[in-house]
């Protein structure tokens, strides 16, 4: 039997991939479903016409459900006991204090939060999960609940999409024995991540826009949580790698790439061989369990000049894997390489899931 879930904000451009990548999921089916006031009381599908931005036409199972406040917790509480909300992912579309304060209220009313937002992400006893990179700090729920006397609740949250295309790639590396000390990323950033409503075409055509409000600090100090270790009962962030992040908003539909060049601390690999062979070869433990949606590979080098481009390669693995390019000696620091992720699946919904599926496996859902 399929484990019942909500999604908060489903009418919102993350809600509604949320909606798809879960229509024939083998362990989760969406039961609930709650946006803004205005879209509470009308059918699914109703809320979302005119505005659908998936492929596919909305799960007409979800499109006949009564959107819900997202705002009453009670509604997703009824839900709950009567075994139509185990959880919830959040994709809310907020002001922070007030994602923040909403998400703490469904924990608090035993209602576990999986959320895109990043309200939580320096929460001090919330993890920021790559299910491929720290897994282990899903652990630290037990103490999160009593932090703050939660009996069945808790939050856990994903990180920005913009470090999607590279975390993976530094952590393999850092994880077979070459540390890295410093990382200059130049992230080239699609329209989608804007979320809705998005970006102005005349603001995207013919144009690249070097500022992402948030983005730079996003991408330079959330690594270092994901890379951290827990304290007492909170995270401690890692003293390295030093990022500098440039972030632009270029036109492109879907797909971040991130130009990066990496200086290595002590050991270094042998050859531009022997990073790639490390990249190859990486899995963890989503490959390990075969997780519903793990990418086999959860890293692919692609050694034509000209790649990774986002049209080529967004879809790479389920567009759930890191496409990796351009693999070469860097002048400055060690190594420079160029990398693509799906930000509308790996870096939001599809990430959510898949942190779904790790905390699953780990016996907290």
């Amino acid at each position: 039997m399929k484990t019942a879930v909500g999604v908060l904000g489903a009418t919102g451009m993350v809600g509604q991939n949320y909606i798809t990548l879960l229509r024939e999921h083998p362990w989760f089916e969406v039961r609930h479903v709650a946006a803004s006031p205005r879209s509470a009381g009308k059918k699914y599908g109703d809320a979302v016409a005119g505005r659908w931005q998936p492929a596919d036409d909305c799960d007409p199972r979800v499109g006949s459900l009564t959107v819900e406040d997202a705002g009453d917790v009670s509604g997703a509480a009824a839900a709950n006991k009567r075994g139509d909300c185990a959880f919830v992912f959040s994709a809310l579309e907020m002001g922070k204090d007030e994602t923040r304060a909403l998400e703490t209220a469904y924990a608090a009313a035993g209602i576990p939060v999986i959320s895109n937002a990043s309200a939580h992400r320096w929460t001090a006893d919330v993890p920021v999960l790559v299910a491929e990179i720290n897994h282990r700090h899903a652990d630290i729920i037990p103490r999160q609940r009593k932090n703050h006397g939660w009996d069945r609740g808790f939050i856990v949250v994903k990180p920005n999409c913009s470090i999607q295309s590279y975390m993976i790639p530094v952590y393999a590396l850092i994880r077979a024995g070459y540390p890295v000390e410093r990382i200059i990323v130049t992230t080239m950033q699609a329209v989608s991540g804007a979320g809705y409503p998005g970006v102005p075409s005349l603001d995207m055509i013919d144009n690249i826009v070097p500022y992402i409000g948030g983005e730079e600090e996003k991408s330079e100090k959330e690594p270092l949580k994901i890379l951290g270790a827990v304290g007492d009962g909170v995270f401690e962030n890692a003293a390295l790698p030093r990022i500098s992040a440039h972030c632009n908003r270029v036109p492109v539909s879907d797909g971040h790439t991130a130009c990066v060049s990496l200086e290595f601390g002590g050991k270094k690999p042998a050859s531009v061989e022997a990073v790639k062979k490390i990249w190859a070869e990486f899995r963890d433990l989503p490959q390990e369990m075969g997780f519903p949606s793990a990418p086999a590979r959860p890293v692919i080098i692609r050694e034509e000049n000209d790649r990774p481009q986002p049209r080529k390669d967004r879809g790479a693995g389920g567009a759930m894997a890191v496409v990796i390019g351009r693999v070469r000696p860097c002048g400055v620091f060690d190594i420079r390489f160029t990398a693509l992720s799906h930000n509308t699946v790996r870096g939001a919904a599809g990430g959510g899931i898949l942190n779904a599926e790790l905390l699953k496996h780990k016996g907290y859902l």
